[in-house]
């Protein structure tokens, strides 16, 4: 039986369609149930309304998101071609999302290839098997600090810190500038009043960085930037790097931490939490399908009049990507009980098209991810929650799916002290 979606609508004035808010305490319960409930009702193209009643269109159809990112002349990304500018007051919370920037983010065409080719090469430029073995280094480093205790908290003892200090080695900053860093990036990337604080004190963190790394090359990212043929201003490389360190912060530390609750509450992964490495890899791969850190993305402009799932789009609309929504349309979801389900990795999680994440950007953060994963279980094999897992708690936000704390408890561990120099793996 075909589904029968509602009739299309004119314009996303949506007070009278029964338009969705996409805040508030809506989203601190179970966001699969509230995307299940709009694409009953709307159909792979739902009115939303943002903080403040801002009008969008929340596009949740795995293949009209497929559509719309394939398509970057139709939906494109400058933000500056949105028609509700007028009714946009400087303090929105969602301005560090949509606030027009000369980044990569916001470019388009042969300015977006120049940027985005130029970061693809820097992030090439990372030998796989050097970063597995400092995350590897860092990663025991951080197990160190707790696995004499008993306890722990495995977001912010670990995985909220691990993806930022692996980047900070990457990118050469000075480690002593990292914890200041890692509060000022989740910070940045939350809806709250203090996001636009936070972004400016990040900018001016990389900035510095940036003029120091100009005066004084070194093995690292940015001065792979500063050098690349594309010949990147350093205020380019400054712009650039922030959107490069937010992509790697908050998504791969809530990948790490929604698969370790997975493994921690899922009994098909128990074999892992006794050194078991097999079903790793597939446990990562079911978070991106099933509870993506990056649940959605803002956003996308209509360059003209068109159609879109049923709904008439108008020129200058602003669409919402959601892709947690698109990875459980019921059309493309994989059945993980199916043999070779935890290879399919034809997911929304890193977007898609010209404007996905940046190769071999996914594959990093995947090294990162993994290795977080894999050395926390070799380290602490009898690790288990300390709270129920009805007791976890999500961050309420509609942009990324991360949980609060990971509360867990463990047979403490002898921590012996590294010789001066010697490995610590």
């Amino acid at each position: 039986m075909t589904e029968q979606y509602p009739p299309p609508v004119g314009c996303p004035a949506h007070a009278s369609n029964g338009a969705v808010p996409l805040y508030g305490e809506g989203l601190s319960g179970d966001p699969a149930r509230l995307y299940r409930e709009m694409r009953r009702t709307h159909g792979p193209v739902a009115p939303v309304l943002l903080d403040g009643d801002i009008p969008a269109w929340f596009v949740l159809g795995y293949r009209e998101v497929h559509q719309v990112t394939s398509n970057n002349e139709l939906f494109a990304r400058d933000s500056r071609r949105w028609h509700a500018w007028k009714d946009i007051p400087d303090d929105w919370p969602l301005m560090p999302f949509v606030g027009y920037q000369p980044s990569v983010m916001f470019a388009e065409g042969a300015e977006h290839r120049r940027r985005s080719g130029a970061i693809s090469d820097a992030l090439l430029a990372v030998d796989q098997f050097e970063l597995r073995q400092i995350c590897e280094r860092l990663a025991d480093g951080l197990a160190d600090e707790f696995a004499g205790r008993g306890d722990a908290d495995l977001m912010a003892d670990y995985a909220l810190r691990l993806p930022l200090l692996v980047v900070a080695e990457l990118f050469g900053l000075p480690p002593d500038e990292v914890p200041q860093l890692v509060v000022d990036i989740a910070g940045s990337l939350d809806e709250g009043p203090g996001a636009i604080d936070a972004h400016q004190r990040v900018a001016a963190r990389m900035a510095r960085l940036v003029r120091a790394k100009h005066a004084q090359p070194g093995p690292d990212v940015p001065s792979r930037l500063l050098a690349h043929p594309a010949g990147l201003a350093e205020e380019e490389v400054v712009i650039d790097l922030l959107v490069v360190m937010a992509a790697a912060q908050q998504p791969t530390a809530n990948w790490i931490g929604n698969t370790l609750r997975l493994m921690l509450t899922d009994d098909r992964f128990a074999v892992s939490l006794s050194g078991g490495r097999r079903s790793v890899g597939q446990a990562l791969n079911e978070v991106l399908w099933q509870d993506t850190p990056t649940q959605n993305y803002i956003g996308r402009w209509a360059a003209r009049d068109t159609q879109l799932g049923g709904r008439r789009i108008k020129a200058g609309d602003l669409l919402v990507m959601g892709l947690a929504a698109a990875n459980t349309d019921p059309q493309v979801r994989p059945d993980f009980t199916a043999a070779g389900a935890d290879s399919n990795q034809a997911h929304m999680s890193f977007s898609h098209g010209e404007h996905a994440c940046p190769y071999p950007a996914p594959e990093l953060a995947e090294v990162i991810a993994r290795a977080a994963v894999e050395v926390l279980l070799d380290r602490l094999p009898d690790v288990m929650l300390a709270v129920p897992e009805e007791a976890l708690v999500w961050h309420p936000s509609l942009w990324m799916r991360g949980l609060t704390a990971l509360p867990v408890e463990f047979t403490p561990a002898y921590t012996p002290v590294p010789a001066p120099g010697a490995p610590t793996r």
